[in-house]
């Protein structure tokens, strides 16, 4: 087959499995052509397989705000005739659906017919999506979509509560490729960022007021009156100068480590110890799977599809969002016992196991053959 995935080139959940998903469709043999404003962050790989079309925004002093959707369904269409290409697979709902319904459109009067996949991701839906300006839009563009996936049956329930779907909604879960990580030399360089005697703490989000940085900061802080505990936060967003005050005000500096975003997160992971993610919404929580496939227990929150990947109890502990007390019992709970800590690693990374690739892949290309087929 001859796909075109359009994506959101960022740090994000949805770009990243857009990106891995690509690659994985390519390892497959089928023909990948990527159609964004940049090059993907983890698409670092040569490959005769994988197409790269940047979507070029010219200035005008007409535009206030250039119409990247214009200029995207544009590039669509141009990418589409020169390639044959079967079918689009777009990840998150603005603009892309509402771009690639446009592109299949300007084709029919072409005589070329191209189906169109959306997946749907979270705050495209829980939040962006349902704000009035731009709820009619994205309504009308996921109903013309030919087939809608969701990360989790949590989203599958929230779009079907917020909009007015007259279309099956597929869910396929977010997943992870387990072939990355078997050649992975153990242990890691652990003194790179923590003592010999230190418990490591991560958390790894965008920093939007959604992620609750400020809860992790707080949990932390709680930790380090219990136990000897240093924090890595991996990330960039709107809250980040928030967390720094915060360690500043509360004397956590030595013992917080702010690293940006990163394309090390795999090496950071191996000797984490800990997990924390208390978001106030969570589609699926792909960081907290990056982090059990490295056998690292996760205390979050019980948000949105969280629960569909983390098994109270067993890989890790669900708290209600806010819980900043039960959160901090539950993370001791985990660390304060070598043994209990030895079984809920072991317990996330089986649980992890569930979401590898090689048991994902096969729903998208079989939802593929039924797309071209129809």
């Amino acid at each position: 087959m001859k796909i075109v995935i359009v994506c959101y080139p960022t740090f994000g959940g949805s770009g990243v499995i857009a990106t891995e998903l690509g690659l994985s469709l390519s390892k497959e043999n089928h023909e990948v052509h990527f159609v964004t404003y940049k090059q993907p962050v983890r698409l670092d790989s040569i490959n005769p397989l994988i197409n790269f079309h940047e979507v070029i925004l010219p200035k005008y002093d007409l535009f206030k705000y250039e119409p990247y959707e214009l200029a995207l369904s544009n590039k669509l269409v141009e990418v589409i005739r020169a390639n044959n290409i079967d079918l689009m697979h777009v990840h998150y709902a603005i603009p892309h659906a509402y771009a690639a319904f446009m592109a299949q459109k300007m084709l029919e009067d072409q005589g070329i017919r191209v189906p169109i996949i959306t997946t749907l991701h979270g705050t495209d839906i829980t939040l962006v999506g349902n704000l009035p300006v731009y709820k009619t839009s994205v309504n009308f563009s996921i109903n013309n979509s030919d087939y809608i996936t969701t990360v989790s049956d949590s989203l599958k329930n929230n779009t079907l509560e917020l909009f007015d779907i007259n279309k099956e909604i597929t869910v396929i879960p977010n997943f992870i490729d387990f072939s990355k990580y078997e050649n992975l030399s153990d242990p890691c360089e652990r003194s790179v960022i923590a003592k010999k005697d230190e418990l490591v703490i991560t958390h790894i989000s965008n920093f939007r007021p959604l992620k609750r940085v400020i809860d992790v900061m707080k949990i932390f802080k709680k930790l380090r009156s219990k136990l000897n505990v240093r924090l890595i936060m991996i990330g960039d967003g709107p809250d980040k100068e928030k967390a720094l005050r915060y360690a500043k005000k509360h004397e956590l500096n030595k013992y917080v480590v702010f690293l940006g975003n990163s394309n090390e997160i795999d090496k950071i992971l191996c000797f984490t110890d800990l997990f924390l993610l208390p978001s106030e919404k969570e589609s699926f929580g792909l960081s907290a799977l990056e982090a059990m496939v490295h056998k690292v227990p996760v205390v979050c929150s019980n948000a949105g599809g969280l629960s569909e990947v983390v098994e109270n109890g067993v890989s890790g502990f669900l708290c209600p969002v806010g819980d900043i007390n039960q959160m901090t019992n539950r993370s001791i709970e985990i660390l304060s016992d070598q043994k209990i800590h030895a079984e809920f690693k072991n317990n996330a990374f089986d649980k992890a196991k569930k979401f590898d690739i090689k048991n994902i892949l096969p729903k998208y290309i079989n939802l593929y053959q039924k797309a071209i087929k129809s």
